[in-house]
């Protein structure tokens, strides 16, 4: 059963360590998505994501510039990020792993999400909704982000680990397409 992502209710999050003190947190704010979630055999649902690698924002725009100049992300070159699963291990009801293709500055690797499913619900004009959170955690050198500075104490500027958080709201389709038309045929009698 084909779903959407609910835009408004859903976030792609990241954190890195910032001079092995404290914790530096971002996030993208232009991604689309397509996913197939069969509710009945989890193990059949893929997922493609898109992010625009320039709509990065960790709340400070010199630091933004630095993540999207060459030294890191290098948009100007490689402006899409990607995710493609591969397979999903259901693990309970309520967990599971996804596993899936990550495509960062044109590299290409395997990851795996740690996935839970927070609650089903019915929105207020009846459309099923599903909640997941999403983690994993990446050596963004693996994808050939290897700018640092090393410390005078030792250490380095910036962790190379990248923890990252998604927070998804899912809208079945089918109960979207019937609310849609619902809408255009009570819009076109009145």
């Amino acid at each position: 059963m084909p779903w959407r992502f609910d835009l408004a209710h859903t976030s792609i999050e990241f954190s890195a360590r910032h001079m092995m003190i404290t914790t530096v947190r971002g996030r993208f704010k232009q991604w689309s998505g397509t996913i197939e979630l069969d509710e009945a055999h989890p193990e059949a649902t893929r997922i493609s994501v898109q992010i625009d690698a320039a709509s990065l924002d960790s709340n400070q725009p010199q630091r933004d510039a630095h993540l999207k100049s060459a030294d890191f992300l290098d948009v100007e070159h490689y402006p899409t990020i990607t995710f493609t699963s591969t397979r999903v291990e259901p693990l309970s009801e309520t967990t599971g792993k996804l596993y899936g293709d990550l495509t960062i500055r044109g590299v290409t690797r395997p990851v795996v999400l740690d996935v839970s499913l927070e609650g089903r619900s019915r929105d207020w004009q009846g459309q099923r909704r599903l909640g997941f959170t999403a983690t994993t955690s990446l050596n963004r050198t693996d994808w050939g982000l290897n700018w640092n500075v090393a410390l005078e104490a030792g250490g380095w500027l910036v962790s190379e680990r990248v923890d990252v958080r998604i927070e998804a709201e899912l809208v079945e389709e089918a109960s979207a397409a019937g609310q849609e038309s619902q809408a255009q045929t009570a819009g076109t009698q009145g």
